[in-house]
């Protein structure tokens, strides 16, 4: 199974939440969301790891799940805005000092 490693599930979580709050209709997801399955890809990370970090993100509340077999995630725009901006999450999803936005957005 996973071993814990804080730095790398802090990267893994980071990843999984950016990926989703810039999901767009041209990367290919659906109006409901995306899969597991489908974000792992994206993120090149593990599925159990990305599952893992998408119900962390769901307890947050910041992203809804839809379907049950297969499960639909997107991101909750509305309830990020109205996170407490003192919350480890929120804070490790607005911090963009190192980010590539040409990975998420075509110009």
């Amino acid at each position: 199974m996973y071993n814990y490693q804080p730095e790398i599930e802090d990267k893994a979580l980071r990843a999984v939440g950016l990926e989703l709050m810039f999901m767009t209709p041209e990367k290919g997801s659906k109006e409901e969301g995306v899969t597991a399955v489908e974000l792992a890809k994206m993120v090149d990370l593990p599925l159990e790891l990305v599952k893992k970090k998408l119900v962390q993100l769901k307890d947050a509340g910041i992203v809804q799940v839809k379907g049950i077999n297969p499960k639909y995630w997107k991101f909750d725009n509305y309830s990020f805005q109205r996170m407490d901006e003192n919350d480890d999450i929120f804070k490790l999803l607005c911090c963009f000092d190192d980010i590539d936005f040409d990975k998420y957005f075509q110009y």
